[in-house]
């Protein structure tokens, strides 16, 4: 009977469980990076970034090809936790009128924070700045997808 599990060990386009840690890994380290540069890091938000991880590790062993979008959706997981409890995260830091920077492209790889109202890209997920007080540099327009 077949269960819908592939149980050879190391079927192809499949990471072993060392590679399958490594990529939740370094999606952990990149949203915790952008939670502590913004000032949200607290233990709340600590603990819904590891709820999130969790459920991706399912994620990631039904569907190993997607490993490179792991990080955009541990980010965009922690960003609707926030929402519940805190409120928008993390806020533009161009716009006067608050607003929850999106995650793009919502399912790909080589994900970045970018303002909607605008069309600008604002920095890679692992690498956001200090939030709405840091100083306004130019911003290059995202290129369109």
């Amino acid at each position: 009977m077949d269960n819908g599990h592939d149980d050879a060990p190391n079927s192809p386009g499949t990471p072993d469980g060392r590679d399958a840690e490594a990529v939740l890994h370094r999606a952990r380290a990149r949203v915790l990076a952008d939670l502590t540069a913004r000032g949200a890091a607290g233990p709340e938000a600590v603990s819904m970034l590891e709820e999130a991880v969790s459920s991706r590790r399912w994620w990631l062993e039904q569907w190993a090809d997607g490993a490179e979008f792991v990080p955009g959706l541990v980010a965009q997981d922690v960003q609707d936790a926030l929402l519940e409890v805190f409120g928008r995260w993390p806020l533009c830091p161009l716009c006067d009128d608050p607003h929850a920077l999106a995650v793009e492209p919502e399912l790909g790889p080589d994900p970045h924070w970018v303002c909607e109202a605008r069309g600008v890209g604002i920095a890679p997920v692992g690498s956001l700045g200090a939030g709405p007080d840091e100083p306004r540099g130019p911003q290059e327009p995202r290129e369109p997808r």
